[in-house]
This record gives structure tokens, sequence and C-alpha cells, in this order.
């Protein structure tokens, strides 16, 4: 059988499209002499002779090999999940029997001790096991991140220079992809910190490679300026909500907002606000609250907040802060607001200070200062910070591809120490770095792509029941 591909230049926008890459096809009758002949037919309706039909055959070849591996990595974890409950249960067994030893222990002789002591060991190898295991899952989710960021990066090339049209139904194939992998990823996370909203631990030990979703809602690379993210202190029936916010330019202008991740990644926002001419603000580090937007203004030079269930607006001045210290490549970023497990921050600097972080905790009620803590870190030289647990950390730039976590202040204890946690950036600068204690991720805008990371705490024992063994 002969098979035989006819290309036709797509002469009008209106035409229909079938899916590239998946060919029409269909049996033709040879008529001309020999007698005749069946032959497969492949229709593909091309833009034009010119247009790159093999990168979008890549991708979707792509697309459909990550599929399969996150339908594997899915089964794995219910595999992961099921054994988890299965260990739980051994352990707490063992942990049964062993009290009972210990309160009565004439009445078990060597040879009971010895049972015991081969059960514990037989868990140990289990639970190395499983650890082994799962780690070898987040080195297929960096593999897949990798893959992903190709082909969107592949497809942002194409729509720039050919018919979107085009694009846009292996557009939805990415799409598809990457949700199933924030859902495989969600339940990998699950796994690995079971503990979001605690802070029985005594801080951050590693930070995951950037998890990048995509360009932002513009479509556009020049829009570097901005932030994204979830709230972090979500009202009812938002909690799956997302908001995007950017700029050509430091300015805060507008919102919009997502129901779940699916819209963020569709640019399907179902509520967009422009803010009043009076209530713009500048600077970048602005944070989404109780659906409260918390931001900086420069006339007067102050703090601001914008309730969108009231629309509500309001202004503090802080008379010490001063406009000459910001992040290093970050400029007018005065005031950096920031949300935690314990509630709603603002970082800035002052001349009595020499440009040196003030930490300050706001009352969300009043809007006011209820506490200021001095730490020794100078601003000019911090690229950005975030808190977690009433702890302040700073970053700063190691390389043209990696941040640090350098420096850390616990506003309970008023002790500062300098630390060594690096994470790479997916691109050279970025814009808003914050914390979200829903999730316990970070969200960064990053030369206009929404990132974010995973966490590792060193959790303790401490005001918590933690799980049998800590997966890292």
């Amino acid at each position: 059988m002969i098979i035989t591909l006819y290309f036709f230049a797509l002469m009008s926008s209106t035409m229909a499209w079938g899916r590239v890459g998946l060919w029409s096809e269909g049996r033709v009758r040879n008529e001309t002499g020999g007698g005749s002949k069946d032959r497969c037919a492949c229709d593909a309706f091309l833009p034009s002779s010119t247009f790159p039909i093999g990168d979008l055959v890549v991708v979707e070849q792509a697309a459909g090999e990550i599929s399969h591996k996150l339908e594997l990595e899915m089964g794995k974890l219910e595999d992961y999940e099921s054994k988890l409950t299965a260990y739980a249960e051994k352990i707490i067994k063992l942990t049964v029997e062993i009290e009972r030893m210990e309160k009565n222990p004439d009445d078990y002789n060597d040879a009971d001790m010895d049972e015991v002591k081969v059960e514990i060991k037989q868990v140990e190898a289990l639970i190395k096991e499983l650890q082994l295991s799962m780690r070898g899952s987040s080195t297929v989710f960096e593999s897949l991140h990798v893959q992903i960021t190709a082909m969107v990066e592949t497809l942002n090339r194409l729509e720039k220079t050919y018919d979107k049209n085009v694009v846009l139904v292996t557009r939805r194939e990415y799409i598809k992809v990457q949700l199933q992998l924030e859902e495989c990823e969600r339940r990998h996370q699950e796994l690995f910190n079971p503990n979001i909203g605690s802070c029985a631990h005594t801080g951050i030990i590693k930070v995951s490679k950037p998890i990048v979703s995509q360009l932002n809602a513009h479509l556009n690379s020049g829009y570097k300026f901005g932030g994204w993210g979830k709230d972090s202190k979500p009202v009812p029936d938002r909690e799956s909500m997302y908001w995007y916010s950017g700029y050509t330019s430091g300015s805060i202008v507008d919102i919009r907002f997502y129901t779940n991740y699916k819209n963020l990644i569709l640019r399907n926002h179902f509520q967009h606000h422009n803010l009043h001419s009076s209530w713009i603000g500048r600077g970048n580090n602005f944070i989404l609250r109780d659906n409260t937007l918390y931001y900086q203004i420069n006339s007067p030079f102050g703090l601001a907040k914008l309730n969108f269930t009231t629309m509500k607006y309001e202004s503090r001045v802080i008379p010490k802060a001063s406009t000459k210290f910001s992040y290093t490549n970050s400029p007018n970023q005065n005031f950096d607001f920031a949300a935690d497990e314990t509630g709603l921050w603002v970082t800035y600097a002052t001349d009595e200070t020499s440009g040196r972080m003030v930490i300050g905790k706001i009352n969300e009620p009043s809007f006011g200062i209820e506490e200021e803590w001095q730490t020794s870190v100078y601003k000019p030289g911090v690229s950005n910070a975030f808190m977690v647990c009433g702890v302040l950390y700073a970053v700063r730039i190691v390389d043209i591809e990696t941040e640090e976590i350098f420096y850390k202040y616990d506003t309970k204890t008023k002790e500062e120490s300098y630390i060594r946690v690096p994470f790479e950036r997916f691109q050279e600068k970025y814009s808003n770095l914050d914390y979200n204690p829903t999730d316990q991720k970070l969200y960064m805008y990053n030369d206009g792509y929404y990132v974010n990371y995973h966490l590792w705490f060193n959790h303790t024992t401490k005001d918590t029941v933690e799980p049998p063994f800590l997966l890292t």
C-alpha cells in the first residue's frame, strides 16, 4: 500500500482545522492506467508550504510520552499510599508491643525480644526501599518539567510566527499534560510534605527545582514586572483561586483572578479589577490575603490595601520608612509584604538603620504595625525576602542561574543566623518572590513567567504528631 501526504495551503482562516499530527485518513482508488490500486491518503492543512509541521509533530509526540509517564507515576503514587498505610499500621503494632514489654519485662524472654528486633529491621528495610522509589519519582518529575518547558517555548515561538489557530489545538494538548503533571505533583507533594500548616520545624533545608507553568496571561515576555500566586488566607469557595498582575513597568494598576490552575493556564479569568487612578501603586512585592490586595503606594509613600469583597481602600504611612533602599535588581520595592502561618508582615529599611531591614508585624483589622524587629542584613544586598512561621528568610544572587537563601531572623527568639540553601532560577531576573502557607510553596514571577518551588523543612516532634519517618 502506497502512503501519500497531500499538503494544501490554508487560504482562509475560516477553513476547518483537524488536529495537527493526527492525520485524517481515507482510501483513494487509483484510476490511472495499470489497473485500480488502493492507497491511503493523509491530509494535513497548513498555513503555508513552509510551516514547520515537524516541530508540532515533535511536540505532540512528546506530549503523548509525557502523558504515559504520568499515568505510570500516578499508579506508583497509589501504591505508595497503600504501602504507607500498611507500614504505619506495623509501626503502631510494634510500638504497642514494645510498651507492653517495658511495663511487664518478666513476661517476655530473649526469643520474644529477638522477634521484635527482626520485625523492626524488616520495617526499616521497607521504609528505605520506599524512600528510594519516591526519590526516583522526583527525578522523573524534574525530567518532565524540562520537556514541558521545551514544549511551551516551541509553541510560543510558533504562535508568534504563524497563524495562532494552527497552534491552538496543540497548545490545548500541552495544557492537558501540564494539568496532569500538576495533579501528579500535588499528590506526590502530599506524601512528601504531610505537615502543611504546621510550624513544628527548625527551618527550610531544601528548595525544589523551578516548576515553570508558562508565560504570563498577556503572552508577552515584555511584562517583566508583576506577580502571581494564591491567596494566603482564602475566603470560602475560593481556596483554589489564583491571581496575576503583570506590567511592562513597576506600576500596579490592575489584577486578574482565576477560579483554579486550569483557568490560569487557559488565561480564562473570572474577574479583572482595574485600580482607581488614585489607588495605583508601585513596586512588585504585593500579595493577596483574605481577598485583599496589599501593596505599596508612593503618594503618599506608604502601605495600601484594597478589599475586593467590600471594595474598601485604606492606606497607612510609616514615618521612618525610607524610599532609598530597595532590592538588588528591583527598584521601588521599598515595602515588601509577606504572609505566613502566623499572619501578615511587611519589611522595609530606614535611614536610622542605614538600610538594614526592619520586620513589621501587621495587625490586619487595624492595618497598623503592632511590633517591629531590626535585623542586621543590608536590604540593597538582598534580591528578595519572605516569611515562614515568623522567620524572615533573605535571598541573594550567587550566579547567573542560582539564588541562595543565606540569612534568617526568628522573630520569636530574636536570633539571626546565616545559612546556605541554593536554588535555581528559570530566567535571569525576577521581580516577585513570596511564600504561601496554604501549600508551603514559593511563588516567583521570573522575567514574565509563572514559576513556583516546593520547600522541604527540618521537622521536629515538638507540638505535633509526626509521621514515622521523613521523606527527603
